[in-house]
């Protein structure tokens, strides 16, 4: 993806089901559980860049000694590394030696693991936002330690509740009120005087989480070592599990447990939407449905762009997303392959870039299909730009062009990229360096269709005025003299405002019903055209129809459609709406 969005976090559990004894005369370490959560980090760091966190747990810890440990990071540069570089100086050099009957009483050496990578989204950057969060007591099956992957829609009304209640959540932020809600269900359990264990676990998650409007993977582990990990009813947040006799493993992405555990992807399976996998201290696993069926609305971005494209399900997705394109790709091009170079834009792109050549390479049998690598991001060169000055200066050279290959004047350029959010590098930099190498057009086409809707459940995508879809509407509405129906909608969900949930309608919906598809593409892409360009722009963005025919069975598509899957979604939409006519007169529509 062209713009640097950030997005949901990961989630991983580990739960060891044999003495650590067992673990270190087959597998040479005590602390075979840690170096497998490392993993399960690693292969989800994509998920995460502004915060890490890794919390462990001994069952049968002697008293004296910490029964868990903690640590987090948020440094300013891959805080993943900065966590375990951290550990290991803690643990020491001597792990593979430490005999497994002193193991418990050395840092991070223990039978359940709970990790957390954290992509800030509306929150806040700083040690005190990264998971898991923790309430510890002196009595250890009263203490808590939960890390998830969610955005909640009420947390405003949550936190509203619990204060009046006599609850103290240190601050509004989704994590810290779910822990807060988590504890007060814990103590109005009838026997939570004795400690929680896995028995009471179903009662108290189904006295509480049908309260939480979002989506959200939350793993939670008591001090006794009881554990869950719950999803909501929509299946709106990813999460994957796997047991056999050694492990019990969780994560955000099938295929990280896959790639740690040596596993097929058959063997690797979803856990059911509304359901919790509930893990007890003797290392029993049982699975309970804790919410209501709801109707299921898996998130389609996880396929187009945030989970890494070596899940077999996804790989073939994405390559479908490409196959899609073709058609209107090659009426952007006039049908002109024999002049037409076909690149994308690094790196998430490429499943589908392959997708698409796929296609070409079958419509045209013995035709030459020019491709390269036309665009190059140069990973490092932001750290490089320090004053805003400066960036604004340098910011078109984040990526470098392959010279030599487009005929300047005479060849089209395709350019393939997973989605267009925002728009902004794609006018600020990509464009412009492309436009170096004098194509007579550039297509830029786009895997996903246009974002039209902020999100709710996970995405940095909050307000209308980052789109720049709706932006594009705003435009045509001014350019037509239509403003007048922006304040009738803005007037509507305002009124909405004053209801409940469940009884509003998305009021910014019958906004770009006014437009046909193709006329808000076109503003999308004069938009997106920055002054002095020479080639002509052209935009192509995949249909909602041939989506659904690409991703089956991922139906959460609320940014392209407006369709949320809970009630508190219509809720977020229609104040942004209220938010962005609040503040229309700042900005040069």
């Amino acid at each position: 993806m062209s713009d640097d969005i950030k997005h949901e976090c990961a989630i991983s559990f580990l739960r060891l089901r044999q003495p650590l004894s067992y673990y270190q005369r087959k597998y040479g370490s005590a602390y075979f559980g840690y170096e497998r959560l490392e993993l399960l980090l690693e292969k989800q760091h994509n998920r995460g860049q502004d915060g890490a966190g890794i919390a462990c747990l001994g069952l049968d810890v002697p008293a004296g000694t910490p029964y868990f440990h903690l640590k987090k990071s948020c440094a300013p540069r891959l805080p993943l590394a900065d966590l375990l570089e951290q550990i290991s100086d803690e643990i020491g050099a001597d792990r593979s030696t430490l005999p497994a009957d002193q193991a418990l009483a050395h840092p991070f050496c223990g039978e359940v693991y709970l990790g957390h990578l954290r992509y800030g989204t509306f929150g806040r950057h700083s040690l005190a936002a990264c998971q898991p969060m923790v309430n510890s007591s002196i009595r250890k099956t009263r203490s808590l330690l939960m890390a998830g992957n969610f955005n909640m829609t009420n947390t405003s009304t949550l936190f509203r509740e619990l204060s009046e209640s006599g609850y103290h959540p240190t601050s509004k932020q989704d994590s810290d009120i779910l822990l807060v809600d988590l504890l007060k269900a814990v103590e109005q359990h009838p026997v939570a005087s004795r400690g929680v264990t896995a028995h009471d676990i179903p009662q108290i998650l189904k006295s509480v989480a049908p309260r939480w409007d979002g989506g959200f993977a939350i793993c939670g582990v008591f001090g006794g070592g009881d554990s869950f990990v719950l999803r909501d009813a929509n299946g709106i947040r990813p999460a994957f599990y796997y047991f056999d006799e050694e492990i019990v493993v969780a994560a955000s992405e099938r295929a990280a447990i896959q790639t740690v555990f040596n596993l097929a992807s058959a063997d690797v399976s979803e856990l059911p939407p509304g359901h919790a996998l509930i893990v007890a201290r003797d290392g029993s696993v049982k699975m309970e449905r804790i919410l209501p069926e709801a109707e299921l609305r898996r998130c389609v971005f996880e396929r187009i762009y945030f989970s890494r494209g070596n899940d077999t399900d996804i790989h073939r997705e994405r390559r479908a997303l490409g196959r899609a394109l073709v058609d209107d790709i090659l009426g952007a091009i006039d049908n002109d392959i024999e002049h037409t170079v076909f690149s994308y834009i690094p790196n998430t792109a490429l499943v589908s870039y392959h997708g698409m050549l796929d296609r070409m390479m079958e419509c045209f049998p013995g035709q030459k299909i020019r491709f390269a690598q036309i665009a190059i991001k140069d990973a490092k060169f932001r750290t490089f730009i320090a004053d805003s000055a400066t960036r604004h200066d340098l910011f078109p050279h984040v990526y470098d062009v392959t010279y030599g290959i487009v005929h300047a004047a005479e060849d089209n350029l395709v350019v393939l990229d997973d989605s267009i959010v925002r728009g902004n590098t794609i006018r600020r930099a990509i464009l412009p360096i492309l436009d170096r190498l004098q194509p007579k057009r550039i297509v830029m086409a786009s895997a996903s269709p246009p974002i039209l809707y902020p999100d709710c459940y996970g995405i940095d995508m909050a307000s209308f005025d980052q789109l720049i879809a709706f932006r594009a509407l705003i435009s045509l509405l001014t350019r037509d003299n239509r403003l007048d129906a922006l304040a009738a909608a803005a007037d509507e969900a305002r009124a909405d405002l004053r209801l409940a949930d469940r009884e509003m309608r998305n009021r910014v919906r019958q906004l770009y019903d006014l437009y046909p598809f193709q006329t808000l593409v076109d503003k999308i892409a004069r938009l997106l055209t920055p002054p002095d360009i020479h080639a002509e722009i052209r935009l192509v963005y995949q249909t909602c129809e041939h989506l659904r025919e690409s991703i089956p069975g991922h139906t959460g598509d609320w940014y392209f459609t407006g369709n949320y899957p809970t009630p508190g979604g219509n809720r977020v939409v229609n104040q942004a709406l209220v938010n962005f006519v609040a503040n229309i007169n700042d900005r040069p529509y």
